[in-house]
């Protein structure tokens, strides 16, 4: 295949993985949205974890809960912590014990009941990320899991998961990106598009 055809054949393929998207997720991603808006109105937070570029994206969208999305609603920050970001409490924790638990220790150190873990991973698989469900689950801390392909391991042990309809990491994570764009724009409508 050459340049042309790659490129070509890239678009191709995210567009139809969106197109798949429409049936695949709606249900997932509305049902997100009813949850994040009712931890906000309770007062309650968004915490959010994943590798690589998961770990990206979850700076991402905390960012867009935080600051805003919607240049259109004039609205006060949405309480919203990539677990990502901290590079002392990182490398820390998985010096001093294992980087498979370092989400999960933020969780059980940040997270309340009422709040949200918003777990990323393309595979479903990622060890530290599903350590960090399981320390969810024991402070009452609901999960949204945004996944890929079959959803992995992840996606039995959360209460939505968000499954991109693709086998490929790019779509996958384009999907997530673009699932979280809506979920945070219509949690922005919800809660303050009337003003």
């Amino acid at each position: 295949m050459n340049k042309i055809e790659f490129f070509l054949s890239s678009l191709d393929e995210s567009a139809e993985t969106k197109i798949k998207m429409k049936a695949a997720c709606q249900d997932s991603i509305l049902r997100s949205v009813d949850l994040i808006v009712q931890a906000f109105k309770n007062g309650n937070k968004l915490l959010l974890c994943g590798n690589g570029g998961s770990a990206a994206d979850c700076q991402h969208i905390a960012t867009e809960f935080m600051i805003r999305l919607s240049h259109h609603i004039q609205r006060p920050a949405l309480p919203a912590i990539a677990l990502t970001t901290d590079s002392s409490n990182l490398t820390a924790g998985g010096n001093d014990i294992g980087f498979e638990n370092v989400f999960a220790r933020n969780v059980e150190g940040l997270g309340n009941s009422g709040d949200v873990l918003l777990a990323i991973s393309t595979s479903g698989n990622s060890p530290n990320v599903i350590q960090a469900i399981g320390a969810a689950k024991k402070k009452n801390i609901s999960v949204i899991a945004f996944l890929g392909g079959t959803g992995g391991k992840m996606k039995d042990l959360v209460d939505i998961p968000v499954i991109i309809p693709s086998g490929n990491t790019q779509r996958i994570q384009e999907g997530h990106i673009t699932s979280a764009h809506i979920i945070c724009e219509l949690v922005e409508e919800e809660l303050y598009g009337g003003n």
